[in-house]
């Protein structure tokens, strides 16, 4: 059975798009059959897999409030062993529509967990907001990796996300992980993003993922050309870090075993 990860943070410019596109692809590189689901109505997820939103007729918005099968919704991308459940504006609707709805929290988790079976992993990236759609995500997941980006503000506001997922455990889903903490923007010349570094560290210790994000061209120019860093330039160091964070998500989840032909430099 495959597992759900939530890419969330409700700090915007984080790196959560680029992270949950990177990611899901590193997976697929990796030959582990990997489904994106976009839960943001800027569809940047889709865009960034080659994906125009504007010519997106059904998505998560029709499984969530039109009962519409995720059969008929998830599209392959020219990646192997990646799929796509895209989005786009229509989802903004969403959080009123699912308002009225009973078990609101809920209808995301219904929606994915027909697919657990078929897939190693389903990453979601989710929206910069804690709102009801971000909420479905936390309650469809098993886990939860958080993008902070090395900046004098990387702390603020991950109380509130870390209370949120407290909330979400004790009330809707109790099974729901960390996945880990992931720094991400990170330029080792810069002494306050090694402060940031150091901090985070200390203060969340073993959830803090080894694998750390450079700031990288590459991974600026990969979404207008409508492909994965790795596919854009597989030499890249964003294309490196995102193996690399993908190799430790598989050790972490006992799906290949930690060596040092693991980690890629």
């Amino acid at each position: 059975m495959g597992k759900i990860i939530a890419i969330a943070n409700q700090k915007g410019g984080v790196g959560k798009t680029t992270t949950a596109i990177n990611l899901a692809a590193s997976l697929a590189v990796l030959e582990f059959k990997t489904l994106l689901v976009d839960a943001d109505p800027q569809a940047n997820a889709s865009s960034g897999v080659g994906f125009n939103p504007k010519n997106t007729k059904l998505g998560l918005y029709e499984c969530l409030v039109q009962d519409i099968r995720p059969s008929d919704v998830i599209v392959s991308t020219e990646t192997p062993f990646l799929d796509l459940m895209p989005s786009n504006i229509d989802l903004v609707g969403a959080e009123i529509e699912l308002l009225e709805m009973p078990n609101r929290e809920r209808m995301m988790d219904g929606v994915l967990k027909s697919l657990k079976n078929q897939y190693d992993f389903i990453i979601i990236d989710c929206s910069p907001s804690l709102g009801l759609i971000t909420t479905n995500a936390l309650v469809a997941a098993d886990s939860v990796l958080i993008p902070v980006q090395c900046e004098y503000f990387a702390l603020e506001g991950l109380g509130k996300l870390l209370n949120t997922i407290k909330i979400i455990q004790n009330h809707l889903n109790k099974q729901l992980e960390i996945e880990g903490i992931l720094l991400t923007m990170y330029d080792s010349r810069l002494r306050l993003c090694n402060q940031v570094v150091e901090d985070v560290k200390t203060h969340f210790q073993d959830i803090v993922f080894d694998s750390i994000i450079q700031r990288n061209t590459k991974l600026g120019e990969a979404p207008s050309f409508g492909m994965p860093v790795i596919y854009h330039d597989a030499d890249s160091k964003g294309s490196i870090n995102y193996l690399n964070l993908a190799k430790e998500v598989l050790v972490k989840n006992g799906l290949i075993k930690a060596t040092e032909d693991n980690v890629l430099v």
